[in-house]
């Protein structure tokens, strides 16, 4: 995480959780964390497709031009970004990883700035990760920024965190009680990376 806003929420998060794999609903207070609050939204997960946006920090619709609740997540995103969006999301909300995203957007005339995007799972009502704290926020503020919407945004990194640097998903099944196994996703084997659609395998001429 480069972002000091992402450092101070992932923080925020890591405390407030304690032992558990995440937080919930009532656990998070918004005037904890009011000075990073307008970079802050809240995802809710309906399933591996849709993440719709719950909330949204003024200075998040502010990059943007409008008012951005309601939308779907994965709606900001263009083949094949948002099948790896979507895969990075689902292994928020499966397995209680943090994911960290650099994003270079384009404003609507076409001018350039970076992002990070950081996602955190969040028990919103039973055990389920079924919601998705996240912040968004500007690496260099842009000179444009608020004047000028952004346009298109793409992946130029992705990478998961496992806080407590053990993934449910690399446990032994017998290990895991009945509420920790998550639905199939489909990540790589060992010596495969993921790009979207696309599994490319480590290795080559020695």
């Amino acid at each position: 995480m480069k972002h000091p806003t992402s450092r101070e929420l992932f923080g925020y998060w890591n405390r407030v959780r304690g032992r558990a794999p995440a937080p919930r609903r009532n656990q998070i207070e918004p005037s904890d964390i009011r000075r990073i609050l307008a970079d802050t939204f809240i995802l809710e997960v309906v399933d591996r497709e849709r993440f719709p946006i719950r909330l949204a920090g003024t200075r998040i619709c502010a990059a943007y031009g409008r008012e951005v609740k309601g939308q779907d997540f994965l709606d900001f995103w263009s083949q094949p970004d948002r099948d790896a969006v979507a895969s990075l999301a689902t292994a928020v909300a499966a397995d209680g990883a943090a994911a960290v995203m650099s994003v270079e957007a384009r404003s609507i005339r076409d001018k350039p700035a970076c992002f990070e995007i950081l996602l955190l799972p969040r028990r919103h009502g039973g055990d389920a990760y079924d919601r998705i704290l996240g912040s968004f926020a500007p690496v260099d503020p842009p000179y444009w920024l608020g004047s000028e919407a952004i346009g298109t945004q793409s992946l130029s990194s992705l990478r998961l965190i496992w806080p407590d640097n053990q993934p449910v998903f690399l446990k032994r099944a017998s290990d895991r009680s009945a509420t920790e196994i998550p639905a199939p996703i489909p990540f790589p084997e060992p010596g495969q990376r993921r790009r979207g659609h696309l599994t490319v395998h480590d290795g080559g001429k020695s």
